[in-house]
């Protein structure tokens, strides 16, 4: 079991080589064993898919930014398949803080703005609200940050 009370402040960023896999209306958007896990105190680990795992053409830059303390900028992206688009379904730090060069390009999905994520087979949970994007799974315990009364942890 890891409890999210024991990642780090600043985060950290680990690679993984379980395999990740997100689905959406019936597609593979992605599929990978190379991804990395961002690791940060009170949060379920966001899963950073490497773009060249990501099924080409399914991703269009979404309007908006935001920062973080740690990575810098980060840059939106929405999930389009035909007529169906699904906005901000992710996002990706293109030019990030050096410590973070690791995940430069690499998406993080929001496990609740899309159809299933896995992580060695087994169904992900999403973090409760809509900014973060953690991802629950039977080891990670918590509790966690995201939830109505949390915004001030």
């Amino acid at each position: 079991m890891e409890s999210v009370w024991d990642y780090p402040r600043p985060p950290r960023v680990e690679r993984t080589t379980a395999r990740v896999t997100i689905v959406h209306a019936g597609r593979v958007i992605a599929d990978s064993d190379r991804c990395h896990r961002v690791l940060e105190t009170s949060h379920p680990p966001v899963y950073y898919v490497p773009r060249e795992d990501i099924a080409a053409g399914v991703l269009e830059a979404a309007p908006g930014r935001s920062y973080c303390e740690f990575k810098g900028d980060a840059t939106y992206w929405d999930l389009v398949l035909g007529d169906l688009r699904v906005p901000r379904v992710g996002w990706s730090y293109e030019n990030p803080t050096p410590g973070y060069a690791v995940i430069t390009g690499a998406v993080a999905f929001y496990p609740s703005r899309v159809g299933e994520c896995r992580v060695a087979g087994e169904p992900v949970r999403p973090q409760e609200g809509d900014f973060y994007g953690g991802w629950i799974t039977a080891d990670i315990t918590g509790p966690f940050k995201g939830g109505p009364g949390t915004r001030g942890w």
